[in-house]
């Protein structure tokens, strides 16, 4: 993981005239709220911006994780929401954010957040341990039609386990059983707490030899996983995944927008951003404000079809 932290310093200096046009921001420390707790990648995405933003502006920029227990991202969500819309406090925020938060009558509105840009696709997977008798999902419905098989995941609401519920509705098989859990790596197969486990391909990375990986959750499969399909593919749903993005409160001036942008596009292309994606299977890149509100709205239809599915 060392040259993961080596500083992007190309990434850095490729900021000076973006920064510069917008000398009015920062004029105050900055902070970023990420609503889990540290470690996972938007975190450690989210930290690298920050970074870049203080080595490019001088002013202090940090991250600040508010992890919200049962209730998810939205205790953080309404942090930022209460803050200034004058860019001090900017949310690093998961797909559930802009999609539930206008739906669970909270205080978030359709229209309460503005997309700085989507940078995270995270490399969920679907696996087994590697003596169960299935290696894709076609083979999972056929044993699950005439056995039990229990599925383990992070939480019901999650987008991957309506995804997963979603596909095992499509394929014509339902989970004699599911639970979820707070972690989900190797130990969970080994120990038989669930038969399939809903993960991150990272949790899964010091067995992946001795486990059958049966999709990637996401629109397009991931090249550490050859051979292995999207369930979207497989089983006929579509393929709503679970992304990250900086997100502004409403009335955020443009240029803050725009200086946010410039520091986060250049992170997200930076040497150490595109080594994390290639050692982990996340799929890092950038999305600007115009294609993360398109890709809100089609999200927002995609997370409606599942639900239909599923009967939520």
């Amino acid at each position: 993981m060392k040259k993961l932290m080596i500083a992007a310093a190309a990434a850095v200096a490729s900021l000076g005239l973006a920064v510069n046009a917008q000398a009015e921001y920062p004029t105050g420390p900055v902070q970023f709220i990420v609503p889990w707790p540290p470690g996972d990648f938007e975190d450690i995405l989210t930290r690298w911006i920050a970074e870049d933003m203080q080595a490019a502006t001088g002013i202090p920029a940090s991250v600040v994780n508010r992890p919200g227990g049962g209730d998810g991202p939205f205790p953080g969500a309404l942090e930022v929401l209460d803050a200034p819309a004058d860019g001090s406090v900017i949310g690093s925020f998961v797909i559930g954010v802009p999609i539930v938060g206008p739906k669970i009558g909270i205080g978030i509105e359709e229209d309460s957040f503005v997309p700085v840009g989507i940078f995270l696709t995270y490399p969920f997977v679907l696996a087994a341990s590697g003596d169960a008798p299935y290696s894709d999902m076609a083979e999972l419905a056929s044993h699950a039609a005439d056995n039990d098989v229990v599925l383990g995941h992070f939480g019901a609401g999650l987008t991957p386990t309506k995804a997963t519920f979603a596909a095992a509705k499509n394929m014509g098989f339902e989970f004699a059983d599911d639970s979820a859990f707070d972690m989900l790596d190797c130990n969970t197969l080994s120990a038989g707490d669930a038969d399939v486990i809903n993960t991150t391909l990272a949790l899964i990375e010091p067995c992946l030899g001795e486990i059958n990986v049966l999709a990637n959750i996401g629109a397009e499969p991931i090249g550490k996983l050859p051979g292995v399909g999207t369930l979207s593919a497989q089983a006929g749903i579509n393929d709503l995944e679970l992304w990250n993005g900086l997100f502004v409160k409403k009335g955020t001036p443009q240029e803050v927008i725009d200086t946010l942008a410039a520091v986060a596009e250049a992170t997200m292309m930076s040497e150490r951003a595109q080594a994390l994606m290639a050692e982990t299977g996340a799929a890092v890149y950038w999305q600007g404000t115009d294609e993360s509100i398109a890709r809100i709205a089609a999200d927002t239809a995609k997370d409606a079809e599942l639900a239909a599915i599923i009967g939520n």
